[in-house]
């Protein structure tokens, strides 16, 4: 006889089992049982052999204060994102720690819950292209590229490279600096990784409205005429 869990089934308390529902089938839960009637229903969810309890009761359950967060792995984080985008969920993109070295995500479901999903297995550097709450970023990352490409000036090859110190030879595209004044050129993938992990790093462009052109305008300006 084994002697330790053979199953396990998380509960969350719900404000509307429904919107709930709708929510976790983004992920790929289907509903196998619901059930209640007058002041409580829930509705067993499962994914493969993971399992899901909502829970909706009224008057609604008064929970702890404290920060509950649902982690997910997924197959496809890429896709994953597109459905939540296209549902009307906004997503973060929250970098690629070890334990998701294919990229990881944050969101919120109905009821405030933040749910966290990571992918475990590594994409092609070709292919890391972030989605959902990084399109905007990663817009401006284009943008910049499309920029430097007008101007040229940029190396031949990717300076930033892989997490292991392991050469990258995809063409530089994107120049980054941070506070310090350091500076780096590096291809879409790799520049986009460092934005989301190393702090203070930001787009380094150079047109006319930057900060030397904000200082070279602040010298120019005419002395204010002073009243006789």
């Amino acid at each position: 006889m084994r002697n330790g869990v053979q199953a396990q089934v998380p509960v969350l308390y719900v404000g509307d089992a429904d919107a709930a529902r709708r929510f976790y089938a983004l992920f790929g839960y289907t509903e196998q049982r619901t059930g209640g009637d007058g002041d409580s229903r829930w509705s067993y969810l499962r994914c493969g052999d993971l399992t899901l309890l909502l829970a909706e009761v009224t008057p609604r359950l008064v929970t702890v204060e404290l920060p509950l967060i649902v982690y997910l792995y997924v197959d496809d984080l890429a896709a994953t994102t597109d459905r939540l985008v296209a549902a009307g969920h906004p997503v973060e993109a929250a970098g690629r720690p070890e334990h998701a070295p294919g990229g990881e995500c944050r969101t919120v479901d109905p009821d405030g819950n933040t749910v966290l999903f990571g992918q475990q297995r590594v994409l092609p550097a070709q292919t890391r292209v972030p989605h959902g709450g990084a399109e905007a970023r990663f817009s401006l990352i284009r943008e910049a590229a499309e920029a430097a490409a007008r101007r040229g000036g940029a190396p031949a090859r990717c300076h930033i490279g892989g997490p292991r110190g392991e050469t990258c030879d995809e063409p530089a595209e994107v120049k980054l600096a941070d506070s310090w004044g350091d500076t780096v050129w590096g291809c879409l993938a790799h520049a986009d990784e460092t934005l989301l992990n190393a702090r203070g790093v930001f787009l380094a462009t150079e047109e006319d409205d930057g900060l030397a052109a904000y200082l070279r305008a602040r010298r120019t300006r005419p002395e204010p005429a002073t009243q006789s």
